[in-house]
């Protein structure tokens, strides 16, 4: 599991457009969003380096967590 920092996310909708994001790239991903954290949980077999690009290019900004 990889979780990643996210900033800009505050509705269902950001939910939705980082999860379908992700798995339309690998659609065995598990995604789990906490809006209150700023964090998203990826089980996935993308790379870190790839679910941080696809979080950024729904337009938020997105680094893994420590």
């Amino acid at each position: 599991m990889q979780v990643f920092n996210v900033q800009g996310m505050t509705c269902a909708h950001c939910v939705r457009a980082v999860t379908s994001a992700i798995q339309s790239e690998d659609p065995a991903a598990q995604v789990q969003v906490d809006l209150a954290k700023g964090e998203v949980s990826v089980q996935s077999q993308l790379g870190s380096e790839q679910v941080v690009g696809l979080i950024e290019e729904e337009g938020y900004t997105a680094t893994r967590a420590q």
